[in-house]
């Protein structure tokens, strides 16, 4: 049961994913890459506030295997993170390869903290 529930969340999350990165980035002329870098803050958010929530409440299980793995397992993406962030350097935008990695770190903690703490402050 749980598998079929992680690979629901990803199927519901990859394309939302796909959707939020071209949107943004459509409406960015830059180096950086701001629709992973929003879908990363946006997931460790949704993150936050359901393992918050979850834990909170004393919610089921099933409820972090549907969104927090399958859907915030597929909405993120480490992988392109990394990709982008050394393109960015090899190209020679050693800069913006460091506040990507510098923003992703910090905002993707402090949208997973701020999840947490609004989860658990209202249930």
């Amino acid at each position: 049961m749980t598998v079929l529930l992680v690979l629901l969340g990803g199927a519901l999350g990859a394309p939302v994913r796909y959707v939020v990165d071209l949107m943004v980035q459509s409406r960015h002329d830059s180096v950086m890459p701001w629709g992973t870098f929003v879908v990363n803050a946006a997931g460790s958010l949704v993150l936050g506030a359901t393992a918050g929530g979850v834990a909170a409440a004393g919610g089921p299980d099933w409820v972090l295997a549907l969104a927090g793995t399958g859907f915030c397992g597929a909405l993120t993406t480490f992988s392109t993170f990394s990709f982008e962030t050394v393109r960015l350097a090899e190209e020679g935008a050693l800069r913006a390869a460091a506040v990507n990695v510098a923003g992703s770190v910090l905002v993707g903690a402090a949208a997973c903290a701020a999840g947490w703490s609004v989860a658990t402050a209202l249930l």
